[in-house]
């Protein structure tokens, strides 16, 4: 069965090791987005130095908020423990503090998978 394994890295530095290890570790293609937590914007909106009527978009854009969000379809359990393995070395501890989130969904349906070629 396909599970869809998603990690959300609080620290963007370790997005090349993160990408390394789930390599490493089998997956055969990874997405990678920007994106930003509840919290960070929280902290965002709440500063003395904002205009008037800022934007959303502008701020973030201005700020170092982001984090890394990366996703990848893996075939079997094996494989889904081999890459929550590899984001354990690169994360530490996820229930630290800042660390990040890593989850998976079972995925129904996948097309377009390709094995990753040795």
């Amino acid at each position: 069965m396909y599970q869809l394994v998603i990690l959300v890295l609080a620290d963007a530095q370790k997005l090349d090791a993160a990408l390394e290890a789930w390599q490493a570790a089998g997956a055969s293609g990874i997405t990678i987005l920007e994106s930003t937590g509840m919290g960070k914007v929280h902290d965002l909106l709440h500063r003395d130095d904002l205009p008037l009527f800022p934007s959303l978009r502008d701020l973030l854009q201005q700020e170092q908020v982001s984090h890394c969000t990366l996703f990848t379809v893996a075939e079997g359990e094996e494989l889904v423990e081999q890459l929550v393995a590899a984001a354990q070395q690169v994360v530490g501890d996820f229930d630290a503090d800042d660390a990040g989130i890593l989850f998976t969904l079972p995925v129904g349906r996948a097309y377009g998978i390709r094995r990753r070629r040795e």
